[in-house]
């Protein structure tokens, strides 16, 4: 059972931030371990960034408020920081022939539901379409299909031979299962059945030759996302989330899952950034503004872009018109515009040798 004095020395733990974020290192978990007997306490901090300036400051502030707070206490802080391990060679074995004629697999991922992950992933790949390049989409959130709705198809998929045809709409061929079951039909598969579905949905469709295909990921981590990071080559992964700190702690969690099956993370891009007034003009921070670009400097992975929060953007998904296609020379379009092309060049430097010094 904890002392009096640990618990007192947890209480102030929560007590200091992180730089530049507005959680306590208690609540990202980077408290690995406290010790108080008599006068005693001992502190010791795990903390994963490639700032480890960043992680010392953390450290001497721990020292300080235990110091000044608890009199007499004789205060030790140890540290380790942790670099976030770079991209590596896949330790499951994949099948490219699942998805022959695809050049480029991108997962658009998040941590948990609600930040609009669908509506990037839409986005993103229409725009990447509209820049030349031949692109599909493949709906993989087996248990809440959105792009139906989002492409305003409610038609049932064709199939010749054996291969099923996936839709074409903006210019990106699209196939989810929600174009399969009935509107209203509950999926409730154990982890098998999601695999064998995915699997399904990659290599049983007829797309063709792709320069990207983009995978809209189910939130979380769980079967499928592991089902698609070990079947397929992936290029990599984005991950979304809005600017609250809620949001952006299961964002880690999702960059972590990726970063485990040594899949690339290609950055990170926050959704419903600032909220511009359609009659005075005025930005206003919702949920907050400028935490996913902290975050990804945290995590030392790249900050793709920002989208903006606008009502269009929802009446666009749900009519089944994305904001690019309804607003193609608007400020929306544009600022899918910059995650596209920052998309681009992350796939692209994938592709580079990376220099080594001896």
């Amino acid at each position: 059972m904890a002392t009096k004095l640990e618990n007192r020395v947890w209480e102030l733990l929560r007590q200091v931030q992180f730089p530049g974020m507005s959680r306590d290192i208690v609540s990202f978990g980077f408290v690995d371990r406290v010790v108080a007997e008599g006068d005693e306490i001992a502190v010791d901090l795990v903390i994963t960034t490639h700032s480890r300036p960043s992680a010392e400051a953390v450290q001497n502030q721990v020292r300080e408020i235990l110091s000044d707070e608890i009199a007499g206490a004789h205060v030790r802080v140890g540290l380790e920081v942790k670099t976030p391990e770079a991209p590596g060679q896949q330790a499951v074995a994949q099948d490219p022939s699942l998805i022959p004629g695809v050049r480029k697999v991108v997962a658009v991922a998040s941590g948990k539901g609600g930040v609009g992950k669908s509506t990037v992933a839409a986005n993103l790949a229409i725009r990447l379409a509209q820049l030349g390049h031949r692109v599909g989409l493949l709906d993989a959130d087996i248990y809440g299909p959105s792009m139906p709705m989002m492409f305003g198809i409610d038609e049932k998929p064709l199939v010749h031979g054996d291969r099923l045809q996936p839709f074409e709409r903006y210019g990106v061929k699209v196939m989810s299962l929600g174009f399969i079951l009935e509107v209203d039909t509950p999926v409730i598969w154990r982890g098998p059945m999601v695999m064998k579905a995915l699997e399904q949905l990659l290599g049983d469709v007829d797309w063709g030759e792709l320069d990207y295909m983009i995978i809209d990921m189910p939130p979380g981590t769980g079967d499928a996302q592991l089902t698609i990071s070990q079947r397929v080559p992936l290029a990599g992964a984005v991950i979304v989330s809005t600017p609250q700190d809620i949001a952006l702690i299961d964002a880690r969690k999702g960059l972590a899952m990726f970063e485990k099956v040594n899949v690339p993370v290609l950055g990170i891009v926050e959704n419903m950034s600032g909220f511009v007034c359609s009659h005075c003009g005025e930005t206003t921070d919702i949920f907050k503004r400028g935490g996913g670009q902290r975050t990804a400097e945290l995590l030392g992975c790249p900050f793709l872009g920002s989208i903006p929060l606008d009502p269009a953007i929802v009446e666009g998904g749900d009519a089944g018109t994305p904001i690019v296609t309804m607003q193609p020379d608007g400020h929306h379009a544009e600022a899918f515009g910059k995650v596209a092309a920052a998309v681009i060049a992350q796939v692209a430097s994938q592709d580079q040798p990376k220099l080594t010094i001896s």
